[in-house]
């Protein structure tokens, strides 16, 4: 269990860090959002974080 937590920890670090290398801070704002909206069970603020990254990621260049 403690490797399965481990492994997904560093998923998540990793993810962030591509976030931030690839769409610089609104992307950690979005995912932030995205993944607080989700642990909080808030529709509106994990929408918010969704629709935040699908603009981000369907910008050009």
């Amino acid at each position: 269990m403690p490797l399965i937590a481990l492994v997904l920890a560093a998923l998540a670090v990793g993810f962030e860090q591509i976030l931030q290398w690839k769409f610089g801070p609104m992307g950690i704002i979005a995912f932030v959002a995205l993944t607080v909206g989700i642990k909080a069970k808030n529709n509106l603020v994990s929408g918010i974080g969704a629709v935040i990254l699908v603009m981000l990621l369907a910008q050009p260049g």
